[in-house]
């Protein structure tokens, strides 16, 4: 399991997901505290490529050990791209959460709801 961190080139939504937003287009992902509450990860129910995302709405579900949890979507846009190695090896949002564990990348169809997130301090602000 990876080491809590909170890399600052990121953005955070309070339901602890992450964005990593380059160009008009953002990867997310769930927070390193969030992979760390829901204990082993066993299986990503991802989006279809096409569908779209709302800001602050589910828009996949993790599920583990322990429970099944809603990914909340910290940005709107298309889905344009699905991390299909999650389907063989969903413990990479437990070893990788912010690399190899990245889980959908959105066209943005509004950047400036960038402004809405948290950087890292913000977020880890958050978790005390």
């Amino acid at each position: 399991m990876a080491d809590a961190s909170y890399p600052e080139d990121l953005l955070y939504h309070p339901e602890h997901d992450w964005a990593r937003v380059e160009d008009g287009t953002a990867t997310f992902g769930i927070t390193w505290y969030a992979q760390d509450a829901l204990g082993e990860v066993v299986f990503f129910d991802p989006p279809e490529v096409g569908s779209t995302v709302t800001a602050g709405e589910a828009y996949a579900e993790v599920e583990s050990v322990k429970a099944v949890s809603d990914v909340i979507a910290p940005l709107s846009g298309e889905i344009i791209e699905v991390n299909t190695a999650l389907a063989d090896q969903p413990e990479l949002i437990n070893n990788d959460p912010y690399g190899d564990g990245w889980l959908v990348k959105v066209k943005l169809s509004d950047p400036s709801e960038t402004e809405q997130l948290l950087d890292s301090a913000a977020y880890e602000a958050t978790l005390s």
